[in-house]
């Protein structure tokens, strides 16, 4: 018998379903990464960047800063009793002004007017005990020169000398107490003021503390603001300050600025005067704004970009763009800046670059 060879078929060329089909494009476009999503690399290389630059002095600004404020005396003082007694009268009323020296009130001075006799009295009892023992220390020494008295009894007598004048000025001392207290009945003004407050009440019995009067004190008005630490540097540079209020301006200046932080706001307390002379063309009261203008150059927070953990600009330098960090800046706020006037900043484009991209 003859073999023969069985053929085998001829293997078909498999078919791709349409699910399968999709899957492998997908694969295909997966693998190819779009043009967007190029890395940024590329524009330092061989595809500079449009990007639009200005001179520094075009786009620089001095911004203005302004806190609110408010107008209060130099002193605003609580006059009260320096001793006990009756109050026999006041003078002032709410609301008007006394002069510097002004009589306030007066407390019924009888009994320190009879400490004041009482110790006049006793100074002239030891000027005469003192003139008595001074004679009679000039007799003993006579007496000793001739031989009727002793040494020691000399000394007793220049002893009682001594202790006599001790005598008188001790009662001097007690007068003069005594004299001071019968002042401190009648109450004046330290200064010229407007009466706040006016507490004393005719018939009244008061002590040493009790308070009479509040005054605030007129012609020496300051402003009082809180300003932010960052802000300080700022204010004290500035060149032009001013007080708002009522849509008027009045012109300031700095006297000084808190050493001291204070919690929780985190400020430091700014005073300042008024420049139009001693007389405040507001009262003491008024609530306001200060303003000034910064004198150092920024640049507006739209131009600022963060790159790493810092806060700068971009500028031109060649065919290059630079990140130049700014020192102090912040997001959302004008940062000052220290460059020169004719440096290329990128103004538009910024926000894609990357330091040392090739920009056109």
């Amino acid at each position: 018998m003859k073999a023969f060879p069985v053929q085998q078929p001829t293997p078909r060329p498999a078919r791709l379903t349409v699910a399968a089909a999709l899957a492998l494009t997908g694969a295909v476009l997966v693998a190819v990464p779009p043009a967007s999503a190029q890395p940024a690399a590329a524009n330092t290389g061989t595809l500079p960047v449009t990007i639009e630059t200005r001179a520094l002095r075009e786009v620089v600004i001095y911004p203005q800063r302004e806190l609110a404020a408010s107008v209060i005396p130099r002193n605003e003082s609580k006059l009260s009793a320096e001793v006990s007694g009756v109050l026999l009268r006041w003078t002032a009323e709410a609301g008007s002004t006394v002069h510097k020296g002004q009589i306030l009130a007066e407390i019924d001075p009888t009994d320190f007017r009879l400490a004041v006799a009482q110790a006049e009295a006793a100074v002239d009892g030891s000027l005469a005990r003192l003139k008595q023992a001074e004679q009679q220390r000039e007799r003993s020494r006579a007496l000793v020169a001739r031989g009727f008295f002793s040494q020691e009894a000399q000394l007793q007598r220049d002893t009682e000398v001594a202790l006599r004048r001790s005598e008188l000025a001790s009662h001097r001392a007690q007068l003069a107490v005594a004299r001071r207290q019968l002042a401190k009945a009648t109450l004046h003004a330290p200064f010229a003021a407007s009466v706040k407050e006016r507490l004393a009440q005719t018939g009244e019995v008061v002590t040493p503390g009790t308070v009479l009067y509040v005054l605030a004190e007129s012609g020496a008005a300051e402003v009082s603001a809180n300003i932010a630490p960052a802000d300080a540097a700022g204010l004290r540079r500035a060149q032009e300050i001013s007080f708002e209020v009522g849509g008027e301006a009045y012109p300031l200046r700095l006297l000084r600025i808190g050493g001291t932080v204070s919690a929780p706001a985190r400020t430091q307390e700014v005073r300042l005067r008024f420049a139009t002379g001693a007389a405040p063309p507001v009262p003491p009261g008024s609530d306001g704004r200060l303003l000034w203008r910064e004198p150092q150059a920024h640049l507006p927070a739209q131009l600022l970009v963060r790159r790493g953990g810092e806060i700068g600009i971009f500028v031109q330098r060649g065919g290059d763009a630079r990140f130049v960090a700014l020192r102090g800046a912040q997001e959302g706020r004008a940062a000052a800046v220290k460059l020169p006037a004719d440096t290329r900043v990128v103004v538009r484009g910024q926000a894609t670059l990357q330091d040392g991209a090739a920009i056109k």
